[in-house]
């Protein structure tokens, strides 16, 4: 079984070692060896650290941080939705997903929004979001990355 907590500022650490690790695990095959590592390896930054404590939430299993995910309800973004990958396909990711999105509700909002990595696209449909066309993320840090910008109507 597993909770799923608010982070604060000392989490940042652990969720950024998450981030990481998932990266360099699934993001290989559909952005190459070099750019996923590129991508891993981004600074953890005092500005990486106030996200963490102003937007992320946590899977914790057994007193272990495991998965991140945050939910910006200024903009309805959901986003950083990272598993560790000895604990990925457990239904963490789903539990988190459904976790931000009654946050969403619970804030008034009606719709959120993400821009999906390439190998998430599949799973955040069966989420129930929707879109196909690929877009280009632009980094702060320079880098390029394909993604899918991905919407879901929230039901009350």
């Amino acid at each position: 079984m597993f909770d799923i907590r608010r982070a604060t500022r000392q989490d940042a650490e652990a969720a950024y070692a998450i981030r990481r690790a998932a990266i360099v695990h699934k993001c290989s095959p559909d952005y190459g060896d070099e750019l996923a590592q590129a991508w891993a390896d981004v600074p953890h930054t005092e500005g990486y650290t106030a996200l963490v404590a102003e937007q992320f939430h946590l899977v914790w299993v057994d007193g272990c941080v495991v998965a991140t995910g945050m939910i910006d309800l200024a903009s309805g973004e959901l986003g950083a939705l990272f598993v560790l990958p000895e604990y990925m396909c457990r239904g963490i990711a789903q539990a988190m997903v459904a976790h931000l999105e009654q946050i969403a509700l619970n804030a008034g909002l009606d719709e959120i929004h993400l821009d999906a990595t390439l190998n998430a696209a599949a799973f955040y449909r069966r989420c129930g979001y929707a879109g196909d066309e690929q877009a280009l993320y632009q980094s702060p840090f320079g880098l390029q990355l394909a993604c899918v910008p991905m919407r879901k109507r929230l039901v009350r």
